[in-house]
């Protein structure tokens, strides 16, 4: 099926943006649909089965309206991954008060995430690589700060490392655990701003520390976040969760399917779903690749190692 859309009004901007360095886009879009984009000024043509047709169409028409700017790789992969549709689905999701200020739920689970951390005392966001469980939890945190709702953020995960030998590392304290909290640092510098950050540090109102140095605390009028929940064991996730002190707000976040744990190690992650399910004023989400808002490649990998667990569990 061939369709045929000319864009108006004519903007020649707006039509290198959409188009991408040297028809970048489109090729992208072309690929992952399985379609044929040509073009000749501001008339297209799009040729592929009907509802590939259809769907690269709209695609096409949602990315010319938002082209007053250039336009990412990354977004062109997000509204491929059906983020389009999801944007109008998810318009009730709360809004975040951060740096970013488009930033809101992508998919309907990270909607229910987001409602459930703002009315939890404790949420628990389970499920693979690229969901945004982090980024959306320190996002909130970002949001309760700038809000008042809370007086710092307190950023924490477990020294666990991921298969390699790393070794003996040099330095001081900071800079022995500073490989293993670099993602939170990311999160924070993008959702905050470097200066920002740096201001947040020096009056205490961000701390980002190994689950170890939690021991023996009372965490009040504090955001707080475990990330790689997955690499505790029972011990310290009960060492965690008891740290919540008055006006106190949670996050737990993990990916059951990459524990790093020595072998036949229980994991305070898999541990605390089932002891805690029933327990009032704890949320659990649970991601699927239906939730993935990286590469579509991500989720597809997703799906892959879930269906060989399948069928080892046969």
């Amino acid at each position: 099926m061939i369709l045929r859309h000319t864009f108006t009004p004519h903007n020649n901007t707006r039509l290198s943006h959409l188009c991408g360095p040297a028809d970048a886009h489109l090729r992208t879009i072309e690929a992952a649909l399985q379609v044929k984009i040509a073009h000749r000024h501001e008339q297209f043509k799009v040729d592929g089965p009907k509802a590939r047709a259809t769907q690269a169409m709209e695609l096409l028409q949602a990315l010319y309206e938002m082209a007053e700017r250039p336009i990412k790789d990354e977004q062109i992969q997000l509204m491929l991954a059906g983020d389009a549709k999801l944007q109008g689905a998810d318009a009730d999701a709360p809004l975040l008060t951060t740096r970013r200020a488009d930033l809101r739920a992508r998919t309907t689970g990270q909607g229910a995430y987001l409602a459930n951390i703002a009315t939890h005392d404790i949420t628990f966001g389970i499920g693979p690589a690229g969901t945004g469980k982090t980024y959306l939890a320190v996002a909130s945190a970002v949001d309760a700060l700038e809000r008042g709702a809370v007086q710092r953020i307190v950023l924490t995960r477990p020294a666990v490392e991921a298969g390699e030998r790393l070794g003996f590392l040099p330095g001081d304290l900071t800079q022995k655990v500073d490989p293993y909290l670099r993602p939170l640092y990311d999160a924070l510098y993008e959702l905050m701003g470097y200066d920002k950050v740096q201001k947040a540090f020096e009056r205490n109102a961000l701390e980002i520390a190994p689950l170890a140095f939690m021991r023996g605390r009372t965490l009040n009028n504090a955001f707080i976040i475990l990330d790689e929940a997955q690499n505790t064991t029972p011990e310290q996730m009960k060492m965690f969760l008891t740290r919540i002190g008055f006006g106190a707000r949670a996050v737990v976040t993990g990916d059951v399917s990459q524990i790093d744990l020595p072998k036949g190690s229980l994991s305070g992650l898999i541990d605390a779903e089932r002891v805690l399910k029933r327990v009032q004023g704890i949320a659990f989400n649970r991601f699927t690749s239906a939730d993935v808002v990286r590469h579509p490649l991500v989720a597809r990998i997703v799906d892959a190692y879930d269906a060989r667990q399948g069928r080892r569990g046969d």
